[in-house]
């Protein structure tokens, strides 16, 4: 499973990082967490307001910090 944190890298993008990585955790699940900051990439993958989080290339969430709880929804 690929997590991709999606954003230009500030604070905000930080936590979310950091919630992707304990929901993998809890949740038991083998998952590479890639930080997307490139401005292209991030138009390439449609997301217009950060952060944003999605799951094996797909957008899950964008314009919030997802907390661990729902980011462990979206995994399961």
């Amino acid at each position: 499973m690929k997590i991709q944190i999606i954003g230009p890298g500030c604070p905000k993008c930080r936590q979310l990082a950091a919630n992707a990585e304990q929901a993998a955790r809890e949740a038991g699940c083998d998952a590479e967490i890639e930080k997307v900051t490139d401005l292209g990439r991030i138009m390439d993958l449609g997301v217009m307001l950060t952060p944003a989080l999605a799951v094996d290339g797909r957008v899950k969430v964008s314009g919030h910090v997802a907390s661990v709880e729902e980011i462990k929804a979206l995994l399961g």
